[in-house]
């Protein structure tokens, strides 16, 4: 299945942007800190929602406006005190069908997978404020991402485009990580 081949496939890449995102949220100490890692998110998610938009339609993806995106983690920026302005700039892969958007999307919906602990991390610095995009689907979020990746699988049910599909998978996380190397939180 291309959900496990992109998994495996991307692992090294994660693994990269994880460490540097964990970096990221352990120095956080304010709200303004928050806001601030916040806005990486928002720069690179929205322009990658804004690069898949006319590949992921209704038809490709059935629930994909009640999908988490950046509009929560504008909304959570705004709810610390902090603005969308100023944003670094964000570099995306080049997509050019639905399965090369699903495989870019997996990378973001992957993201919902972890922000329970991120939760947890920010509350142990007293942040509790600006959660609604890390709260992901709540208890819907099994869900939600076994709902993904049957979509996902459908569209990369040929493994001659998994090479690609992973490829893309890989520039995702990789072009994340970028957004958050240009910016560190002091």
């Amino acid at each position: 299945m291309l959900s496990q081949n992109i998994k495996e496939g991307t692992s090294a890449a994660h693994q990269k942007l994880e460490g540097t995102v964990v970096r990221q949220l352990k120095a956080i100490r304010s709200n303004t800190d928050y806001a601030e890692v916040l806005k990486n998110f928002y720069a690179y998610f929205n322009a990658v929602e804004k690069t898949i938009a006319p590949y992921i339609t209704s038809d490709v993806l059935p629930d994909y406006i009640e999908r988490r995106n950046s509009s929560y983690i504008k909304q959570d920026i705004e709810e610390l005190g902090g603005s969308v302005e100023n944003l670094s700039q964000a570099n995306v892969p080049q997509i050019s069908s639905p399965l090369e958007a699903l495989s870019a999307l997996y990378v973001l919906e992957g993201s919902i997978m972890g922000g329970p602990y991120i939760v947890q991390m920010l509350n142990k610095y007293g942040i509790t404020a600006g959660t609604s995009f890390f709260s992901g689907y709540g208890a819907d979020t099994g869900n939600m991402w076994s709902a993904f990746t049957t979509v996902l699988n459908a569209y990369g049910e040929d493994p001659a485009n998994h090479a690609r599909a992973i490829e893309v998978a890989n520039e995702t996380f990789s072009k994340f990580g970028e957004v958050f190397s240009a910016t560190q939180v002091s």
